[in-house]
C-alpha cells in the first residue's frame, strides 16, 4: 500500500469524488482521500492523501490557497457561478480604476457569507441538496481572510485576478460580493486552484500521469512522503530503548530521544529512522505528548 500524499490535477468535469474514485482503481487500493472540495467545474491542485497519509487530510485542508479566477460582471446567479440561473442583471459601466480599487478592499479579513449551492451542513443538511428543492436558509457570515489579490487582466465586463486565501474562502461568494460593491452584480466564470500550502500547479500530475508512472513502476516518484509535510519542524530520533513509546504513541523525555531538545512541536523517528509522528512538548511535565501519529506496525 502506497503512504503519502500525491499532488493532483483536478480536470474540469470531474467532481473530487471522481478523482478519488478513479485513483482507487489506478492505485488499486481503497485507503484514499481528498484534502479539500473543487467544484466540478474547477480545475487545478487537488492534493490526495494515500494509506497512512489519510491522516494528513484534515491539516492539509487547514493550509492556505492560490487561486486564479474570471469575474464576469454585469449578472448574479443563484450558484453565483456561470453555470447557474441569472438572477440579476445590469449595465457594466465601471472603470479599471474602480474594479482595482474595489477588488482591493477585500485584501485582509473578510465576513462572507457561505453560498447555498456549497457542502456546508446546515441542521443536519448539507445546502446545496436544499437549494436544489428551492429552500434557501439563513447562513452565519464567516470570517475568512484574503492575504493577497492580484488583477492579471481586465476585459470589461471580465476580470481575471488572482488571490490568495485562508480555509473555507469561496472564491465564487468573492466573485459575487465583488460585483455587489460595483453596483453592477458579478458571477465567477472560471476557477483554476494553484496552489494548496507546499502543493503547486506546476509540480502536479493528471490522473493519465499517475496511469503512466504505474505502468513504468515509477509510482514513488509521485508520492510525497508523510513526514516532508512537516520538514520546516526539528526532527528527533528515539533512542532503541525508547522505540517502544513511540509505537505506542505514548509520551517520552527530551533525553530519550537525539538531540536533546524542548522544542513546542517535533517530528519524531524511530531508532531505526522510521517516521512515527508530530509531537508537541509539555513544559510542565517536562514530557513529548503526541498531536498526530502516522507509525504502522
Amino acid at each position: 500500500m502506497l503512504n503519502g500524499i500525491i499532488n493532483i490535477y483536478k480536470e474540469r468535469g470531474f467532481t473530487s469524488h471522481d478523482v478519488v474514485a478513479k485513483l482507487r482503481g489506478i492505485l488499486r487500493q481503497k485507503k484514499i482521500g481528498h484534502t479539500g472540495t473543487l467544484d466540478p467545474e474547477a480545475e487545478g491542485v487537488l492534493p490526495v492523501c494515500l494509506g497512512k497519509g489519510t491522516r494528513l487530510c484534515d491539516m492539509l485542508a487547514d493550509r492556505t490557497k492560490s487561486y486564479e479566477a474570471v469575474l464576469l460582471l454585469g449578472q448574479s446567479t443563484d450558484t453565483q457561478d456561470v453555470t447557474g440561473q441569472v438572477t440579476a442583471q445590469a449595465e457594466v459601466s465601471v472603470t479599471e480604476e474602480q474594479v482595482r480599487e474595489v477588488l482591493s478592499t477585500f485584501i485582509g479579513d473578510y465576513e462572507q457569507i457561505p453560498p447555498m449551492y456549497s457542502a456546508l451542513k446546515v441542521n443536519g443538511q448539507r445546502l446545496y441538496k436544499l437549494a436544489r428543492t428551492g429552500v434557501e436558509v439563513e447562513r452565519k457570515a464567516r470570517r475568512v481572510t484574503i492575504y493577497g489579490l492580484r488583477i492579471l487582466e481586465i476585459c470589461l465586463p471580465r476580470v481575471c485576478f488572482a488571490v490568495d486565501c485562508s480555509k473555507g474562502t469561496y472564491i465564487r461568494t468573492l466573485c459575487h460580493d465583488a460585483g455587489e460593491r460595483l453596483g453592477c452584480h458579478g458571477c465567477m466564470e472560471s476557477l483554476k486552484r494553484t496552489r494548496v500550502g507546499e502543493f503547486r500547479l506546476e509540480d502536479s500530475l493528471k490522473l493519465t500521469d499517475v496511469e503512466r508512472l504505474r505502468d513504468e513502476d515509477r509510482l514513488d516518484e509521485a508520492v510525497v512522503p508523510v513526514d516532508r509535510i512537516f520538514v520546516d519542524l526539528p526532527g528527533l530520533k528515539l533512542h532503541k530503548e525508547a522505540a517502544a513509546l513511540g509505537h505506542n504513541g505514548n509520551p517520552f523525555r527530551p533525553v530519550q530521544a537525539q538531540p536533546v531538545l524542548e522544542e513546542e512541536r517535533v517530528r519524531v523517528y524511530d531508532d531505526r529512522g522510521d517516521f512515527v509522528g508530530v509531537y508537541h512538548y509539555d513544559a510542565e511535565t517536562g514530557l513529548y505528548r503526541p498531536v498526530k501519529m502516522f507509525y504502522q506496525f
